[in-house]
């Protein structure tokens, strides 16, 4: 990257670090007023998992803004989360998995996100989700050692 293109990128992610920590609180707000959510555990939980796909994943070779990431939890949640986040598991892939789709039927609500996306997130996870956790279950195989064996490339 050239030093205009660190700076361009630089950018564009505190701007869109500064929308998703809004769309955040609001995210919070709607679990706890419209979705009826009382346990701030498991409110935290999804708001920290979405803010890591938000402002980590969609933020990590070019910035993408929160809106835009619908289209991309098969990738997250089948590689990218599996390979960047040491404390991914089963369970944690299911627990992002149900606050991506609380997410994004936010961002729907708001008026963000369209609705044949985000219907076509749920059946992604839904049909996606046995392989998502086949290849977790691989890369932790300490029998497998060859990484194309893993992804299955």
């Amino acid at each position: 990257m050239m030093m205009d293109d660190l700076d361009d990128y630089d950018k564009n992610c505190e701007r869109i670090r500064a929308e998703n920590r809004v769309l955040l609180d609001e995210f919070e707000n709607w679990l706890r007023d419209v979705k009826g959510l009382r346990g701030e555990k498991t409110i935290t939980t999804h708001v920290d998992n979405v803010d890591f796909y938000i402002n980590t994943c969609l933020l990590y070779s070019h910035p993408e803004e929160a809106k835009e990431g619908v289209g991309g939890i098969g990738f997250f949640l089948g590689y990218w989360f599996i390979k960047k986040a040491l404390w991914s598991s089963e369970e944690s892939i299911k627990s992002n998995a149900t606050s991506l789709k609380k997410f994004y039927t936010f961002m729907h609500e708001r008026g963000d996100v369209k609705e044949e996306d985000l219907d076509q997130l749920k059946v992604s996870i839904k049909e996606e989700m046995p392989e998502w956790i086949a290849t977790m279950q691989r890369y932790d195989d300490p029998e497998i050692t060859d990484m194309e064996e893993v992804w299955r490339i």
